[in-house]
């Protein structure tokens, strides 16, 4: 690379001239429909079973990626590897029994531990707190100043009729999750949510995770019937259960003997993120980092998930767009900066894989000009119903960290495409806090710029089996992945890295 580099130093005018004048369209053509297809066809078909982190169907899809690196002519971008691994952890269950007083509960019949929330060993509580539906927002607490410090929690399932709140999904204070989270916060030792839906065919989901070594250990979760709160709580559950129906119920102290077993085996495994780079001219210190993560669901029995639009559409583009520039690269059009391509894994767990490169980089982040993220740029959101339908994409994050992003994507947009930019997605209040949910906020985190690239399709086939490459439109993948192309060589290509002059937005995932 020196040698190079001081080549490069003889001749920096005449090399940045030549660049200007490269017209991107014809290498940007050489993204084809058939070329994404041909890809998406392999990486979601059926050899692959979902791609799940940690599993064979996964370190096929690896392999195939990187074959696809070194065939591009890429070189490897991880301590002379294309692959960087990281540590997942996976529990499956041996034994678990719940008491209540004299009486002994049946595994799966009434009652089910979450094995990544409740970790193994036995304990004993002579009361719990009851804290109805475990709501907590800014007009409300469930918990009524009743402390739960070290004790064991007992939540309704849902929330009350006259309960009413604008934000969807797992963050919204109805939600399990964010119930689990207040409880927690609260420091909970034992939450215990009764659930609806016992006896329940299915045993206790392993669990996988990549944190085993934590300041604290989580405070234990698990699902229970309406027959084992009935036993915790006594003669007033069938009264509170009708009340709650409709509004809230006081939080209340009960007495009962309560005794939780678990014993879960920790097997150790690994996952990998797939890197490869070209190298750039006379700003080869400087990177842009192009991601898509390449993991999906997995199987559930013999159903595969197969995971075509979320997330193969945006792996194929970043193939697809490697090729490009490598393209573009040995005909003497090569990018100023190094690119680096990556697709990682995990990202369906909990951003796991980009999560691990931002903790540990393969190359500075003080130097990373900026992140362009794809995941799901494949199909159309059903949601939908204006007529550009077939020439659009939701651009998230483009207003956040530098005041020059915008500008770039969409002086990009305009020369090139002239797309629709929906950044419906931007809005704070977006329900669906689409920003923090992809592989982009780990970078952004980090104050790295960045722009996600997203078809909006949340219903439909999303997380279903239906996922799958022949309900692609590979025309309108084709024009997404050359827009993040054409914003790509814009930003490899240009004088100064982007500028970080905007706050950084923090959230949970």
């Amino acid at each position: 690379m020196r040698k190079i580099l001081l080549l490069l130093g003889l001749f920096p005018a005449t090399m940045v001239l030549a660049q200007k004048k490269v017209n991107p369209q014809k290498i940007a053509a050489t993204i084809t429909e058939e070329d994404l297809k041909k890809h998406l066809y392999i990486i979601a078909g059926a050899e692959m079973e979902g791609r799940e982190t940690a599993t064979e169907g996964q370190r096929k899809a690896a392999a195939y990626i990187e074959n696809e690196f070194k065939k591009i002519g890429l070189l490897p971008g991880y301590n002379g590897s294309y692959q960087m691994p990281f540590p997942v952890y996976k529990d499956s269950l041996v034994s678990a029994s719940l008491k209540v007083n004299d009486t002994e509960f049946a595994l799966n019949n009434d009652f089910q531990p979450n094995l990544r929330m409740a970790r193994s060993g036995e304990f004993y509580f002579s009361e719990l707190v009851f804290a109805g539906h475990g709501i907590v927002d800014p007009n409300r607490d469930d918990y009524n100043g009743q402390s739960v410090k070290g004790k064991a929690v007992l939540i309704l399932d849902g929330a009350p009729a006259d309960y009413k709140t604008e934000l969807k999904g797992m963050l919204a204070p109805n939600a399990m999750f964010a119930k689990y989270q207040r409880a927690v916060e609260k420091g909970a030792a034992l939450v215990l949510f009764v659930s609806n839906d016992f006896p329940r065919k299915a045993g206790a989901a392993p669990s996988m995770y990549v944190n085993l070594y934590a300041p604290e250990q989580p405070t234990a979760l698990y699902n229970i019937s309406a027959s084992v709160a009935e036993k915790l709580i006594g003669a007033e559950w069938q009264s509170i259960r009708e009340t709650a129906k409709q509004t809230a119920v006081p939080a209340k102290v009960y007495k009962a003997n309560l005794a939780v077993q678990l014993n879960k085996k920790v097997q150790f495994l690994e996952s990998t993120n797939v890197l490869g780079y070209l190298e750039g001219s006379d700003k080869s210190d400087e990177w842009l980092v192009i991601t898509a993560h390449y993991d999906h669901l997995g199987k559930r029995g013999d159903v595969i998930y197969y995971g075509a639009d979320d997330d193969g559409s945006g792996t194929v583009a970043v193939i697809e767009m490697a090729e490009a520039f490598a393209k573009a690269k040995a005909a003497g059009q090569g990018p100023r900066r190094n690119i680096l391509f990556m697709t990682v894994s995990g990202e369906e767990k909990g951003l796991w894989g980009s999560a691990w490169y931002a903790d540990y980089p393969a190359v500075p982040l003080e130097k990373t000009t900026a992140n362009l993220n794809i995941d799901m740029i494949g199909r159309v959101d059903t949601e939908r119903t204006s007529a550009d339908t077939l020439n659009y994409v939701y651009v998230v994050g483009d207003d956040k960290l530098s005041t020059e992003l915008k500008p770039l994507s969409e002086g990009v947009n305009k020369k090139y495409l002239k797309m629709t930019l929906d950044y419906k997605f931007n809005d704070p209040k977006d329900p669906n806090r689409i920003y923090f949910r992809s592989d982009h906020y780990n970078f952004a985190k980090k104050g790295v710029p960045v722009i996600f690239y997203y078809d909006g399709m949340l219903q439909s086939d999303y997380h279903k089996p239906g996922d799958t490459p022949d309900k692609i439109n590979y025309t309108l993948l084709k024009k997404r992945a050359q827009l993040v192309f054409y914003t790509a060589w814009e930003m490899a290509n240009r004088d100064n890295m982007m500028k970080r002059d905007l706050e950084i937005p923090t959230m949970t995932r």
